[in-house]
């Protein structure tokens, strides 16, 4: 063992180059905390902060009363860098699949219809907030919100801000309907009908969606299931194509759950710079992480290129639809844009969030909820575990989703249209591409709890897959 090392990062050393090596296999439980200890001689302290870290890497999971195991397939989940870059720029087309599954209203929950999830405590706070901020209209209510937003939540929103590393001022933010609204805006600032935009693959279909709208076409960038984007293999599509901007997701990406390194964010920072660039950071499941928070891409913006967009939705309520975008060299014309698309937002909701924020009620509910989304992590990778099918998955540290790689001759886009006949709905890893790569691939949430009917649910995909 390397001595020279402080004591953790010693272990942490040791302890990845054995996971490496094979000497524990994916899915197998590590020793316990009380083993390492005896094994090497070191404090608990010691050992807990070494496989912390290691977890934080993605290499390893605890689950609840059963210690820390190897991440499933982590190591060999790496996609080749070239094997999703497009020969040249493409027009998008959203599947039919993608409507469907927004109509059933079953983007995170295999069994839509269920809805017997009890409401956490901090929701009923925050309904009670709204409904204040509702009872205490007046004559307002005849009037319209500036285009901006509510000056109070805005204030909240810059007190979020610094708590990931970004010194903002209420000004800089703008209240739009929810995150969608503010790629929306993002990308009507930035570009105009036939632009190149580059996106992560596999990358949010949402935003694919937009730019279908938008009539843009896209070069879809390969995005590692543990570090984001290949920010190499941009620069490389930006010495070949005029991109006019470039959808990122740098903290707990869907389908995957990567985060950029800081080395990569700084990289991308500066491809921007040099290539005029816009950077429009969808950061709506940044706060997600359950160890720690990365700081936003807008921190290290020194250049204004950075549009940051996100909301509450994913972490709060998905039927609140109330987001935020922060501009940059294009706050100006994105609030014009926000005018003429909706005039304003709703007051008194933006008001009841705010007092919420402020009387600490978020912060509160959001630590709970990032440890319930990690116990309901650990509980689907348990369950994967137990799949008579040879798989491949993530084990991200936030956000809502695994990304799960399927043997090649299984095929989910035709498996949707038998789970439906089942009642359950699921997410092909296809939405998430253009060019039709990932076919074998599935998204499956751990947004919600693992009851008896979604685990059922879920064990019964397999037999239908052959």
């Amino acid at each position: 063992m390397t001595v020279d090392l402080p004591k953790y990062l010693a272990l942490e050393d040791t302890l990845r180059k054995s996971i490496e090596g094979g000497r524990w296999r994916p899915g197998e439980r590590m020793p316990s905390i009380r083993e390492l200890c005896n094994r090497y001689g070191f404090s608990k302290i010691t050992v807990q902060h070494a496989l912390q870290r290691l977890e934080a890497q993605g290499l390893i999971q605890a689950r609840e009363r059963s210690g820390f195991f190897v991440s499933l397939g982590q190591s060999e989940f790496e996609p080749p860098r070239q094997a999703a870059m497009p020969a040249a720029p493409q027009p998008v087309s959203v599947s039919q699949v993608f409507q469907d599954i927004m109509t059933r209203s079953a983007a995170f929950d295999l069994l839509p219809d269920l809805h017997s999830d009890e409401p956490p405590p901090g929701i009923i706070q925050l309904n009670r907030s709204i409904g204040r901020a509702l009872r205490r209209q007046s004559a307002s209510f005849q009037y319209y919100d500036e285009p901006a937003g509510d000056q109070a939540l805005r204030a909240q929103l810059a007190l979020r801000a610094a708590k990931r590393g970004w010194t903002a001022e209420a000004n800089q933010f703008c209240a739009t309907s929810g995150c969608q609204q503010s790629l929306f805006l993002a990308l009507m600032a930035v570009c105009k009908s036939g632009d190149v935009v580059a996106v992560e693959a596999p990358g949010f279909y949402g935003v694919l969606q937009l730019l279908e709208q938008l009539e843009l076409r896209v070069i879809e960038i390969p995005a590692s299931p543990t570090t984001g984007m290949d920010v190499r293999a941009l620069e490389e599509s930006l010495q070949v194509w005029d991109i006019k901007a470039c959808v990122v997701s740098p903290s707990f990406a869907t389908p995957t759950g990567a985060v950029m390194p800081s080395e990569d964010r700084r990289r991308l920072l500066e491809l921007a710079e040099r290539h005029d660039l816009a950077i429009i950071e969808d950061d709506i499941y940044g706060e997600s992480g359950w160890f720690n928070t990365p700081d936003s891409l807008k921190a290290i913006d020194e250049c204004d290129r950075v549009i940051h967009c996100s909301s509450f939705s994913k972490v709060l309520s998905r039927d609140l639809r109330l987001g935020w975008v922060s501009g940059g060299r294009w706050h100006r014309n994105i609030l014009q844009l926000k005018l003429t698309t909706q005039l304003a937002s709703s007051r008194f909701l933006q008001q009841g969030v705010a007092h919420f924020l402020a009387e600490g009620g978020y912060a509160s509910y959001l630590r709970r909820y990032r440890q319930r989304l990690r116990l309901q992590r650990d509980r689907l990778l348990d369950l994967l575990g137990n799949w008579p099918v040879p798989l491949k998955a993530t084990a991200p540290q936030g956000g809502l989703a695994l990304w799960v790689e399927l043997p090649p001759e299984v095929d989910t886009l035709s498996l949707y249209a038998k789970t439906l006949k089942e009642g359950i709905v699921i997410t092909p890893g296809s939405l998430f591409s253009v060019s039709g790569k990932f076919s074998n691939c599935l998204r499956i949430s751990f947004a919600h709890p693992w009851n008896e009917a979604r685990t059922d649910a879920l064990q019964r995909l397999p037999a239908l897959m052959f």
